[in-house]
């Protein structure tokens, strides 16, 4: 069974704007990778570089959200292609994003997320707006997202955020690794297709 994940705390990333899409995340000329190691130094490369260009900043370049492990997103994040390794690259930036905040995501981009074990939580506009800005003022203020009860939390400040219940409970149970649940249960695979006659009479 994977790792239960009820709670994650740390530093925080805003990254404003809308229907940022998984070309954005993960540029197409970096998914001829054999693995997912190393994806996460090119995590938003040509947004990066568009900006560095212009004088500018993008959050995963400013140093004061280099330790940051929950992201802050708004409207439609994850959108465009199926890709799975825009949520890797994610996870394997920095100290590795944990968590995802956001006012809606992609289906597909929500679903990758959490095979891995990338919980996304949704909150409202005002609510991604408010806490973007509280990091921003103080990048070291932790964020605390609590999927127990679906929250998340800066010191006294609490905002509510919804998870899907199927998500929410594979994340809670540890159940959120279906490929490792079935190599965890290969005996009993194993055990049950051995009784099973129409498999058995091919084995001779």
């Amino acid at each position: 069974m994977s790792a239960i994940i009820s709670r994650i705390a740390g530093r925080g990333i805003p990254l404003r704007g809308n229907d940022i899409d998984t070309d954005r995340i993960i540029p197409a000329r970096f998914l001829r990778c054999v693995t997912f190691d190393g994806l996460g130094a090119h995590a938003f490369e040509d947004d990066r570089q568009q900006l560095a260009r212009a004088g500018k900043q993008h959050p995963f370049d400013e140093p004061r959200f280099s330790d940051g492990i929950v992201l802050v997103v708004n409207g439609n994040f994850g959108c465009g292609s199926s890709r799975e390794h825009a949520p890797q690259a994610l996870a394997k930036w920095g100290k590795g994003i944990k968590a995802i905040v956001g006012v809606s995501f992609s289906e597909i981009f929500s679903g990758n997320c959490t095979a891995m074990g990338l919980p996304c939580l949704r909150i409202s506009q005002a609510d991604a707006d408010a806490i973007q800005t509280a990091i921003e003022a103080d990048p070291a203020v932790e964020v605390v997202v609590d999927l127990n009860d679906l929250s998340v939390a800066i010191g006294s400040q609490r905002w509510s955020a919804q998870l899907a219940d199927a998500a929410r409970k594979q994340f809670l149970t540890g159940q959120w690794d279906a490929l490792g649940e079935l190599v965890d249960g290969l005996p009993q695979v194993k055990a049950t297709a051995a009784r099973l006659p129409y498999l058995n009479a091919f084995a001779s």
